[in-house]
């Protein structure tokens, strides 16, 4: 499936804003921002996809003296979080921004210093650094501060919640504790290179990543795969979805005291990773994708696959059947449809909040047939987030039958040839990764090396649903609450 041409528009930052509302007027949304050095000073590139397929990009630059823009924060919810994170990470300044805050460096990473610029060297950091927050203040309100250091294998985060008896009235949430600079590390590797960093960019969505990341060079370099390689690429995505949304619904079940659930989903999930390594040699499907091309070692058990779907979705049915687990989960953080569309919020917190949005249908890269559809809810609560999970797990499997039934029409294709890389240029990449969809935009520099790579997890745009949810709920249901939106630390802290 040939992806559509993105339009493209360099413009004054003092035309930006009409710009920008214009795309907005269209229905596009705001998909990624992305701020990179040149000579003299300093480009940003907003990119805004349609769900018609479309897509467009807004390129301003910047003098090295003069790095101000002005904010659009007023037309776009997304747009004010990108550029909090540009001027943490480049030192851009979005004028008249109502929240003009930190939000990648905290508060013991020095004034002045912007990772991202090419002569950022090792900062200073001041460990007596303190932690701002607002303090609550009222009678019967107090603070509970829960991290950013969790029991087991959780990554770090910290939620400040401020309660009357146990009800939360507000939550603060502070990430960005493992900045990684995984944006800058992509910088001068080569294309084959790149692959490796991005598969580890979040464990859990290996595909998702590398993915987007090839489609990303592979837009650069205007690169065709075959069908083959596309459709085991989509088969692939797929078999990602399921072993993440298995082990999700087992995770929500056991945080509602259901715990033999969980032992079953973890049952599950691991006769899904160990399918995984035969197909790719790898439990996480790591290795399977390369520039231009896709493979996998044997051929899916379609049969394993749908057996897995058909205990799944009678555990679900279980589950929910059973009145502790339904007084946990129904009406539990309600994430309200408005809420949802305002703050951009993506995969299953949306759909389950009956936004349907999903990049199989809005930016498809293959076509997915008449068994593919969009799964929603409306009522924006735990249970419809877990009910939006055990049914696309149902999708998934009949996707994979199909998938494979297509691949084996097809045959084996031929290697694609491989040589040095001399193009430059730059490329979008777009898929609907198990948590939602996720962006990749890619430049290439002269020799083949990576100029710059900018990421867009799902996650970045979800995490601000979860204080949103957690209005009225209870403290004992925030693991519960946070689970069912189960956004990524590590995607998120890049």
């Amino acid at each position: 499936m040939r992806r559509q041409q993105p339009e493209t528009h360099t413009v004054s930052r003092d035309h930006l804003t009409g710009v920008v509302a214009r795309q907005l007027d269209l229905g596009r949304r705001l998909a990624l921002v992305s701020g990179q050095e040149v000579a003299d000073g300093f480009e940003v590139v907003w990119v805004f996809l349609g769900g018609d397929g479309s897509r467009a990009e807004v390129t301003v630059r910047l003098e090295a003296g003069d790095p101000h823009l002005p904010t659009l924060a007023g037309l776009s919810y997304q747009a004010g979080r990108f550029e909090r994170e540009l001027h943490d990470m480049l030192g851009l300044i979005a004028d008249g921004h109502p929240q003009p805050f930190r939000l990648v460096r905290h508060a013991h990473w020095p004034a002045g210093y912007y990772p991202q610029r090419s002569d950022a060297a090792t900062p200073s950091f001041d460990a007596d650094a303190g932690f701002p927050f607002v303090e609550v203040a009222g009678k019967g309100v107090y603070e509970i501060p829960v991290g950013p250091v969790h029991a087991g294998l959780i990554e770090p985060g910290h939620f400040r919640f401020s309660v009357v008896g146990e009800t939360i009235v507000r939550m603060y949430q502070r990430l960005y504790f493992v900045h990684r600079g995984v944006e800058k590390l992509f910088v001068g590797r080569t294309v084959s290179d790149g692959i490796t960093l991005a598969e580890r960019i979040s464990g859990d969505t290996a595909v998702g990543h590398s993915l987007a990341y090839l489609m990303a060079v592979e837009d650069a370099l205007g690169i065709e795969i075959s069908p083959q390689a596309a459709l085991t690429r989509a088969l692939l995505l797929e078999l990602e979805r399921l072993y993440n949304h298995v082990n999700d619904l087992g995770l929500l079940a056991n945080d509602a005291g259901f715990g033999i659930a969980n032992a079953h989903a973890a049952r599950l999930r691991e006769t899904l990773l160990r399918h995984n390594a035969r197909l790719t040699g790898h439990r996480l499907l790591r290795g399977a994708l390369s520039l231009g091309d896709a493979r996998l070692l044997a051929a899916p058990e379609v049969g394993l696959v749908a057996g897995v779907a058909a205990e799944v979705a009678e555990l679900a049915e279980i589950a929910t059947s059973h009145s502790l687990v339904a007084n946990r989960f129904n009406t539990t953080a309600v994430l309200p449809t408005e809420q949802a569309e305002r703050l951009g919020v993506l995969g299953y917190v949306a759909r389950a909040s009956g936004v349907a949005i999903d990049a199989r249908v809005d930016q498809p890269f293959v076509d997915l047939g008449p068994n593919f559809r969009v799964v929603t809810r409306t009522d924006g609560d735990v249970r419809a987030r877990f009910d939006v999970r055990a049914e696309e797990v149902a999708v998934s499997a009949q996707l994979v039958a199909d998938l494979a039934a297509r691949l084996d029409g097809l045959g084996t294709a031929e290697p694609r040839p491989s040589g040095r890389i001399t193009r430059t240029g730059a490329g979008l990449g777009v898929v609907e990764a198990w948590r939602g969809t996720l962006v990749h935009r890619v430049v290439l520099a002269r020799g083949g090396t990576l100029a710059r790579v900018k990421v867009v997890d799902p996650s970045f745009l979800t995490w601000p649903g979860l204080p949103v949810a957690l209005n009225d709920v209870i403290v004992p249901d925030f693991p519960l609450a946070n689970k069912s939106f189960n956004c990524s630390y590590a995607g998120n802290d890049l």
